[in-house]
């Protein structure tokens, strides 16, 4: 499994994993509390390897954001909550990654990318980030 199985649905909080596909779209699990839920192909959703974070020289992929922050919490949750002060969150956030873009990358995104990796800590499912990027180094050798 990978980062791509991994979504973000508007509306609900936290983040789903996709368990199977229907006809009209998919059965997703919660991460918070494994509650199942039918997707439809019209709701708004986001699939975590498509999001990116903006900085001042280019977009750098969510999986990145989540190996900075893992090298600085050594692999361990946040040393702040999702819930903190957003200026308590804009410095965490530019300890992380210095050069973001502070126009463009709100609190609230901040809030969002500091729950998400919360949770994918807690679901020991950061290994995700590793696993894709090993992927992608093999292919580039081949």
């Amino acid at each position: 499994m990978s980062l791509d199985k991994i979504l973000s649905i508007s509306g609900k909080p936290g983040l789903f994993k996709i368990i199977t596909q229907t006809r009209s779209g998919f059965v997703a699990e919660s991460l918070i509390d494994k509650k199942k839920l039918t997707v439809n192909v019209h709701s708004n959703i986001s699939v975590l390897s498509e999001i990116a974070i903006y900085t001042l020289t280019e977009e750098l992929p969510l999986k990145e954001v989540f190996k900075k922050i893992k090298e600085k919490e050594n692999g361990q949750p946040t040393s702040i909550s999702h819930k903190d002060s957003k200026d308590t969150l804009e410095e965490y956030f530019f300890e992380v990654l210095p050069d973001y873009d502070e126009d463009r990358v709100y609190a609230s995104d901040i809030k969002k990318v500091v729950q998400w990796y919360n949770l994918l800590q807690a679901h020991d499912l950061l290994n995700l980030i590793e696993d894709t990027s090993d992927e992608s180094v093999s292919e580039e050798e081949e």
